[in-house]
């Protein structure tokens, strides 16, 4: 009886270890036939031009000169591009800022909107991404989103098969709660496969996007997105009041899943005007909050303050975390845009920030139920593998342009070393999810911003989106309570029947693993 016992827990420790093995890391793997077309570049001045000219006053141009200055909203530059067979391209733009960094411009690609780019100061190149180009003649138009720059040359070349994805199913916390490590083990296993639908609301308009959405398309979002911003004491100190974790109860009572923003109201300072009032405090320009002082001053009042409102937050994250729901937790997001006051300093104070605020939620107040969220693209506002669990970006492009953004996403990737999720976080116009699939873009999820599901979204569009196979919606979600024993059974099950010869063992709906193993134990014993 010994030896069997003995046996059995052998057994189980062997497949438990190897299951765990088999799902620690989720591979994601695109294997296609690419075909033998070769780097074609093809200058501007050679190109259609609509209200411009071509130009050859400033130095450092390829070719034979440049097409300028773009200073009328409709002037355009049409090149034609012809390919052997349909296929995803990449595009680079060579272009000329030569009247100043930071000019903005976007691209048709055969006539529909397809994505924009920024320029950096003089003559230089830019990689948009992937496009997906017809066999045969194509059209790649670039216009000005904002005027005054010149446009040089673009270079089309094959693009490469995509990368392999090494997401790794350990949170950075190690202490992460089990019910945070199931909704991350569900995201991970997910990651490629389809897209979580999620919308921004708020508690003071009784979700009335979500449930727009549930009457237009008999669906309704997984993800609910929220905002700890009132919960900011210069806020509070305001009288202002909010509902939004009384929300999150409710939205995970249902089976939802929680993610939370924070429009971070600055601690003091606030200008307070007509014009730039105590409750857009969170703005840049309408504080003289300087993070990079207090980050440097840690005895300073500043930097006390700081601490005062995370702890604050702290105190609404821990209602949640008693409750057991997990919280997709994403501070300080567009930090590298410069217009919140978190990342106005650069991104030093900004990385020195989220640090802290990592160790002061997690390891002072012992908050394990927080999946973190980075929304930075900019490799030097990146604070580390070891502060984040999903990488992210906002997309807010041309109303209805439902391109799947790709060319933020290969950043995005590129960031992370392929070795987190990718979400987008914010959007106005939702990615086509077929286009997803076609350029290997699957975000994790997506969340449409308040207020802009129908004013950036056309009736049909929605419609689509929230009755596509590959979008998940809140009915579509798995029991998250019982989701790390069921992933455990079925990849054990799945390890056990590689080994059996004769008639496989069917998956159990429930999650009973001890009864598989006396199964095979009895099997051993038979054969003694």
């Amino acid at each position: 009886m010994r030896i069997f016992q003995l046996m059995r827990t052998v057994i189980l420790l062997s497949f438990f270890s190897l299951a765990m093995c088999f799902f620690e890391v989720g591979l994601l793997v695109h294997a296609e036939v690419k075909n033998d077309f070769e780097e074609m570049k093809l200058e501007a001045e050679d190109a259609d031009i609509n209200k411009l000219s071509v130009l050859s006053d400033v130095p450092g141009f390829s070719g034979d000169g440049y097409v300028g200055d773009f200073n009328d909203k409709d002037a355009s530059v049409s090149f034609t591009i012809t390919v052997p067979d349909t296929d995803l391209y990449n595009l680079t733009v060579g272009y000329g800022a030569i009247y100043g960094e930071g000019k903005h411009a976007k691209i048709k690609l055969n006539g529909e909107a397809f994505t924009s780019f920024e320029m950096e100061e003089g003559f230089a190149e830019v990689s948009t991404g992937k496009v997906l180009l017809k066999e045969g003649t194509n059209t790649v138009t670039i216009m000005p989103d904002w005027t005054n720059f010149a446009i040089d040359y673009i270079k089309v070349s094959l693009a490469p098969q995509p990368m392999e994805h090494k997401v790794d199913n350990r949170l950075v916390n190690p202490n992460a709660t089990k019910e945070t490590q199931a909704l991350f083990s569900y995201l991970v296993d997910n990651f490629g496969k389809s897209i979580i639908a999620g919308q921004q609301d708020s508690s003071n308009n009784d979700l009335a996007d979500i449930r727009y959405i549930k009457e237009l398309t008999g669906k309704t979002p997984a993800i609910l997105g929220l905002d700890m911003m009132d919960y900011s004491p210069s806020r509070v100190e305001k009288g202002a009041e909010t509902y939004e974790v009384e929300q999150a109860l409710k939205w995970a009572e249902q089976g939802g899943i929680v993610t939370f923003a924070w429009h971070w109201n600055a601690p003091k300072d606030l200008i307070d005007t007509e014009d730039k009032p105590w409750w857009s405090g969170f703005y840049t320009d309408a504080t003289t909050f300087d993070l990079e002082y207090a980050m440097n001053n840690p005895e300073s009042e500043d930097y006390q303050l700081i601490i005062r409102d995370i702890d604050a937050i702290a105190v609404e994250l821990k209602k949640l975390q008693d409750a057991k729901v997990p919280v997709l937790w994403r501070p300080l997001h567009e930090a590298e845009g410069g217009w919140f006051w978190w990342g106005a300093k650069g991104p030093e104070p900004t990385i020195d920030l989220w640090k802290l605020m990592y160790d002061r939620l997690t390891n002072y107040h012992k908050l394990n139920n927080l999946i973190w969220i980075w929304n930075s693209v900019d490799p030097e506002w990146y604070p580390g593998d070891e502060y984040v669990d999903i990488v992210s970006f906002d997309s807010y492009p041309e109303k209805y342009n439902y391109s799947p953004q790709n060319y933020k996403y290969e950043e995005l990737v590129e960031l992370s070393s392929n070795r987190k999720l990718i979400a987008m976080t914010e959007n106005g116009p939702i990615p086509d999810p077929d286009l997803l699939t076609v350029y290997d873009s699957m975000y994790s999820y997506f969340t449409t911003w308040i207020g802009l599901i129908t004013d950036n979204n056309s009736i049909d569009h929605l419609k689509e989106v929230y009755n596509h196979e590959n979008v998940i919606t809140l009915d579509e979600l798995p029991n998250l309570d019982t989701y790390l024993e069921v992933r455990q059974l079925k990849e054990t099950i799945k390890i056990l029947n590689e080994y059996r010869e004769d008639e496989q063992i069917e998956e159990p709906i429930f999650n009973d693993m001890v009864s598989v193993i006396n199964q095979l134990l009895e099997e051993l014993r038979e054969k003694q």
